[in-house]
């Protein structure tokens, strides 16, 4: 019989029970994300803002078909699940149904990756260009409070960069949200996912990791992302303004 070697039995992690995972958006990051949940061993759903089966939901349906996950309507993505992703372009958000995220486990956290791109994609959101965080917002329109992490990875190095804990160079995420709770779940798969949590903060602190921050889009370890973190400026820059 084999036995793990005393070395290998210490530094082996426990294995944490595998969720059903509801993504919403099937884009660069939800896609990239269905992909590494799957490899986990999670059961996942995925859907888009459209009819799965529709013959222009090609990559929906190949994504399904290469992942295992599951090809649904959006309103089916968040049944019963342990968690929710909502990953969609912001302008999209108020088009989302009102009682979208009632049918998940009681408790449940849900995953907002999204980003405010005024002049590249979204247009003009009026409460976010006066001040309000862009989870804050998104929180407000889906009556649901929100974790915010994953809006600052490059798709890419969310699929392939990820790595065991204590591997040096590893990158770190941050998290911000209200709910401890809901924080330590997400803040263990992130860990599961190969990368650092790191705690950002309340929903209200979100800012700082949002477009054109120092933390935002760089692979920075914990100490880093920390310090880009706290170096954040609350001003918006003309870059990621409407006007």
């Amino acid at each position: 019989m084999h036995l793990p070697s005393p070395a290998r039995a210490r530094h082996r992690r426990p294995r944490r029970r595998h969720m059903k995972i509801g993504i919403i958006g099937a884009g660069f990051i939800g896609g990239t994300l269905t992909r590494r949940l799957r490899d986990l061993g999670h059961q996942v759903s995925v859907s888009n803002s459209r009819d799965p089966h529709a013959p222009d939901q090609q990559a929906l349906t190949e994504l399904a078909e290469e992942t295992g996950a599951h090809a649904v309507w959006a309103r089916d993505a968040a049944e019963d699940a342990d968690l929710v992703i909502l990953s969609i372009p912001q302008k999209n958000v108020p088009d989302l149904a009102d009682d979208l995220f009632s049918a998940r486990k009681p408790g449940a956290p849900i995953i907002e990756t999204n980003n405010y791109y005024p002049q590249q994609r979204d247009g003009l959101i009026a409460a976010i260009e006066d001040g309000q965080t862009e989870s804050a917002w998104v929180a407000e329109q889906i009556g649901e409070p929100v974790v915010k992490v994953f809006n600052g990875i490059y798709w890419k190095h969310l699929g392939s960069k990820g790595v065991p804990a204590g591997t040096d160079g590893r990158i770190a995420l941050p998290i911000a949200g209200d709910d401890a709770d809901a924080k330590k779940i997400v803040s263990d798969l992130v860990d599961d996912l190969g990368f650092d949590p790191v705690d950002a903060g309340s929903i209200a602190d979100s800012w700082r990791q949002q477009p054109g921050q120092p933390v935002y889009g760089k692979d920075f370890g914990p100490d880093d992302a920390r310090k880009a973190l706290a170096e954040a400026n609350p001003e918006r820059t003309d870059e990621w303004k409407a006007t």
